[in-house]
């Protein structure tokens, strides 16, 4: 089944000679190609890459596993694979679980498929409260966001069809996980989560992403909140709007019931101005986010004749 199929592996490596090069020898037979993007590295990551056969691209510093993605989503555009899988370099996933992550997408039962760490309490990784909270966390918000219920949306281990590779529009440099989700449930992609087991710690070295999880929180946090401005505009701007229409109602309250019992304003005048601010507020937030819904909508139109140009711009250079 596999054997009729093209699959291209990328590989985000930033310092990772040590482990990079058991990954390689750990991809199964029908991975065609490997694509390792060595982002800044130091040490012997490329080389160690070169030798185990494997394309790579250079970054000449470290801008962040986002970029890093790009890059390799890029080259593996230029392969024409039917399917591409991303997978990390630090050796914490098993490359022999590529083919459980493929198959639903050569079967045609999803475009993008996921390993999940939490969906399945058998395979639960080895890692601390604080990551095992966070990552709850995130895939509550990401779940809500889009409507569907997922349990691991942080995890660097997935693979996707060609069609969801020419649909992904992605900023994103520091990280680009919980982006894909959005930017696919948007476009109404098939998605699907897969339990794998995964080691959970390092054998070599610290986490690049989540080594500062202050960071790590503010920089996803970061791409939702654009996420949901380029794409869910009157969503975001909505709840601003609510938030601060229920301080001016609880300041007007408060002056009201001050006037109707003293029949002066004072000395509250300050409450009626707040709360009046607090209203005036409102109205403008609810009015930026019907504007910037309009421009969402022209930004969808847009990536859709985008995916039609990827389409036929990536077939001719497969010829």
């Amino acid at each position: 089944m596999h054997k009729n199929n093209k699959v291209v592996v990328i590989i985000p490596a930033f310092n990772e000679e040590k482990s990079i090069g058991k990954v390689i020898n750990s991809m199964p037979g029908f991975v065609d190609e490997i694509v390792v993007v060595n982002d800044g590295s130091t040490d012997k990551t490329a080389e160690v890459a070169i030798e185990k056969g494997s394309i790579v691209i250079n970054h000449k510093r470290n801008i962040g596993v986002g970029a890093s993605f790009h890059s390799g989503m890029r080259k593996a555009l230029d392969l024409n694979p039917d399917v591409m899988v991303n997978i990390d370099a630090d050796g914490q996933f098993n490359p022999e679980d590529i083919g459980k992550l493929i198959d639903p997408i050569i079967s045609k039962k999803a475009d993008f498929v996921t390993a999940s760490r939490f969906i399945d309490s058998n395979h639960y990784p080895d890692m601390s409260r604080i990551k095992s909270l966070g990552n709850k966390v995130m895939s509550f918000i990401i779940s809500k966001i889009s409507g569907q219920k997922f349990h691991d949306v942080s995890c660097g281990f997935r693979a996707y069809s060609k069609d969801a590779l020419l649909m992904l529009n992605l900023f994103g440099e520091f990280t680009y996980t919980q982006e894909t989700f959005l930017n696919l449930a948007l476009k109404n992609v098939s998605i699907m989560e897969i339990p794998v087991k995964v080691r959970g710690i390092r054998e070599h070295g610290k986490s690049k992403v989540a080594s500062n999880l202050f960071k790590y929180g503010y920089q996803t946090l970061k791409v939702i909140v654009k996420t949901l401005r380029d794409y869910w505009p009157l969503k975001l701007f909505a709840a601003i709007s609510f938030l601060t229409f229920l301080i001016a109602f609880g300041l007007g309250i408060y002056f009201l019931i001050h006037y109707i019992k003293t029949g002066s304003f004072s000395p509250y005048k300050w409450v009626g101005f707040t709360g009046g601010f607090f209203f005036v507020l409102s109205v403008m937030t609810i009015t930026i986010g019907f504007i910037l819904e309009m421009f969402s909508r022209m930004r969808l139109n847009q990536e859709e004749m985008l995916y039609y140009m990827r389409k036929i711009f990536f077939k001719d250079k497969s010829k």
